[in-house]
């Protein structure tokens, strides 16, 4: 900072021509005030206003410096004209508008470590921070913060995801745990660990389970879900009594193989003998002579007619007790249905098929009180009105 220069003391005035010792108008016996050596001292001094220093620098000649008034401190820390006239001109004083003094100095670019709420940041983590504050910021710096952006933004997004990464990787492996399960349950089912090697037959009064067996023994072998149904079908075609089947597995080597008979309702006579018949007129065996235990059918219009159909339904619905007893069905048409008990030769008169099971129980009540030995015929047409005759 330059310490502004004291003004020259005014040379002393001159008397007049009148007089010397005459005093001067408005002169003042106070002798001019010296400049203050701490004024000069004082911070700031140098900052005063340039015009204020140029009107009185223009003043000072020792004619006006008589009539001049004390200097005062601020006056006396005015530059001097020496100083004044070697000092830059100041913005605005050539065209008289007010000059421009900038308060500081225009300030560098700051980096992020020199900010000053970033001091106690980690520095490391930014490139971009060990770049000295005058060096220039190129597309290298630029990019590496850019990064280091990127960086940050993912870290912060790993975590607030970090609970639904976890939940996902919970559920991920619950699925890839059922997924090995069941491939492996499958591979296992499909593999030679679960072959068959033995057939059981189930529901054969009949018919012979030992020649079911050998008719299925090409399913020996075999994984239990590859069993072939179809091939199954085929060989118990061959026996006229099987009315349905069903097959079961049971791990790790049993095949269950449940079968449901036809149930004869009596024989008919035809051109090549007595043929043992079910309700569906399915032929079951043929015989020369009639199959002892059955009931001989007297039906017209043959298996194909409506009559047998009536007839199919009338032995059916017949408890086991009275149908043991019966020895022929005789029926012209599917109203008038005819059975006749053995021994007694006693008649029912069935009527249709309407109704069979109430029937039934009617005439097995009816049989309990008045025997067939001691009636001729029991007419259960209607089942809630039975006649006996």
């Amino acid at each position: 900072m330059r310490r502004p220069t004291p003004l020259p003391l005014p040379p002393e005035p001159t008397a007049p021509a009148g007089g010397a010792d005459e005093p001067r108008a408005g002169a003042s016996d106070t002798p001019p005030a010296t400049p203050d050596a701490a004024a000069l001292d004082r911070p700031g001094a140098d900052d005063l206003d340039t015009t204020r220093g140029a009107s009185r620098r223009g003043s000072l000649d020792p004619a006006a410096a008589a009539s001049a008034p004390p200097v005062t401190d601020a006056a006396a820390s005015a530059p001097s004209a020496a100083d004044a006239a070697s000092a830059p001109t100041a913005p605005g004083e050539a065209d008289g508008t007010a000059p421009v003094i900038p308060i500081t100095a225009p300030l560098a670019m700051q980096r992020p470590a020199e900010m000053p709420g970033l001091a106690g940041a980690d520095q490391g983590a930014d490139p971009a921070s060990e770049i000295p504050a005058d060096a220039p910021v190129g597309l290298r710096e630029v990019w590496r913060a850019a990064r280091a952006r990127r960086r940050a933004l993912r870290a912060e997004i790993r975590r607030f995801t970090v609970r639904q990464r976890r939940r996902r990787a919970v559920w991920l492996g619950v699925a890839a745990s059922l997924v090995l399960l069941v491939l492996a349950t499958l591979g296992a089912a499909y593999s030679p660990l679960f072959a068959v090697e033995r057939i059981t037959v189930v529901g054969a009064s009949q018919l012979d389970a030992a020649a079911v067996q050998a008719a299925l023994a090409g399913q020996v072998g075999v994984p239990l879900p590859l069993v072939d149904e179809s091939a199954v079908k085929a060989a118990l075609v061959t026996f006229p009594l099987v009315e349905s089947y069903a097959l079961e597995a049971r791990p790790p080597h049993e095949l269950v193989v449940r079968i449901v008979e036809r149930t004869p309702i009596g024989v008919i006579d035809t051109r090549a003998g007595y043929t043992l018949v079910d309700a569906a007129g399915v032929a079951l065996s043929t015989a020369a002579e009639p199959v002892p235990g059955h009931p001989l059918l007297t039906i017209e219009g043959g298996v194909d007619s409506d009559a047998f159909q009536a007839v199919g339904q009338v032995m059916r619905s017949l408890p086991e007790a009275i149908r043991v007893q019966v020895t022929a069905v005789a029926a012209s048409t599917p109203d008038d249905v005819t059975l006749t008990l053995g021994g007694t030769n006693t008649q029912v008169v069935w009527g249709n098929a309407e109704e069979s099971a109430l029937k039934a129980v009617a005439l097995e009540t009816i049989m309990t009180v008045r025997p067939p030995a001691s009636v001729s015929t029991y007419d259960v047409s209607s089942p809630r009105a039975v006649v006996v005759g």
